[in-house]
């Protein structure tokens, strides 16, 4: 399993009993997502998508974690061999997490005056809710915590 470190921004393999802690992202791909080869290149554009992966890592070292996992840039889509195994191995890396962190990118918790049932129809209404990929991330985890946009716990 390939981590990346949340502080040095720097990937690690870790092998069945040596896999430390770590955090695992569940989100909707969305524009501009960095790959595997450019944030080991150290190429990644600066966008939505590498905002997220700093965002994320600023999140679990703030949760006192060091490691991450982010499937956009932990797998090395380039590789058959891996892609098929991190396929294969999803809901157990989910499982193993110590916990799953839900950014809904489509979500604001700004709007204070939002009513409860307001409130309920725009979560479940979050693109989050239409992947495929979503029911084992969902079932998986021990813990599941869900953020907004603006990385606010709901």
């Amino acid at each position: 399993m390939r981590l990346r470190h949340a502080e040095r921004l720097e990937f690690e393999e870790f092998f069945d009993t040596q896999i430390p802690p770590y955090l695992i992202l569940s989100h909707r791909w969305g524009e501009k997502e960095v790959s595997y080869q450019q944030m080991n290149k150290k190429r990644a554009e600066n966008g939505p998508g590498l905002t997220k992966i700093l965002n994320f890592c600023t999140l679990a070292l703030e949760k006192q974690h060091t490691w991450v996992w982010i499937d956009t840039c932990c797998i090395d889509k380039e590789s058959s061999a891996e892609l098929s195994e991190a396929i294969n191995s999803m809901f157990k890396w989910y499982q193993s997490a110590e916990e799953c962190i839900v950014y809904l990118s489509d979500l604001s918790l700004c709007d204070q005056d939002v009513g409860v049932q307001d409130f309920e129809a725009r979560f479940s209404a979050s693109s989050w809710f239409t992947r495929g990929w979503t029911l084992q991330e969902l079932l998986a985890p021990r813990q599941l915590t869900f953020y907004d946009t603006d990385w606010k716990e709901i």
